[in-house]
């Protein structure tokens, strides 16, 4: 399923086995050099002119992976969200590279009521590289919002 970036999705619209996929986008140099200075992760591994690399040349921050894959997931779909509560087996597969780019894949695994306005949704969440190979992924738990939720929160 592809939603639309500026479609807000609500705790009503979703049920197991939903899926939406992100645009991709390009991972750079520049990136990953914004990424270590942000981070101070500064391993050899994720410089532009490393030979240390295991995989023969440089590669991109894991966790620079995460958080493209966390940027993109909350526009895909555009949930209701009111809290990422946990992320759980995260899984690095396969390094991404400068100049790969990358799209999310969002499946809901399940959704389970939270309180009278809002339900816990367990996303299978997907880091996908363009020759289709998925290099990280894992499960993140949300809270997402009822429309409810949004119809009481006004004043009376």
């Amino acid at each position: 399923m592809i939603a639309k970036v500026d479609e807000l999705v609500y705790a009503e619209d979703l049920s197991t086995g939903l899926c939406w996929t992100s645009e991709f986008r390009r991972v750079t140099a520049a990136d990953v050099a914004d990424f270590a200075r942000l981070t101070g992760d500064n391993d050899p591994l994720h410089r532009d002119a490393s030979e240390s690399s295991p995989f023969g040349r440089p590669i991109a921050h894991g966790l620079l992976g995460l958080s493209i894959l966390a940027g993109l997931g909350t526009r895909y779909p555009n949930a209701s969200t009111l809290a990422l509560v946990g992320i759980e087996d995260w899984e690095f597969i396969a390094p991404v590279f400068f100049g790969d780019s990358v799209q999310v894949r969002n499946e809901v695994v399940d959704v389970q009521p939270h309180g009278r306005r809002a339900v816990r949704v367990r996303w299978l969440r997907q880091l996908i590289n363009d020759q289709g190979r998925v290099v990280q992924q894992g499960h993140f738990i949300t809270l997402v919002g009822s429309r409810s939720r949004i119809v009481s929160s006004k004043p009376r």
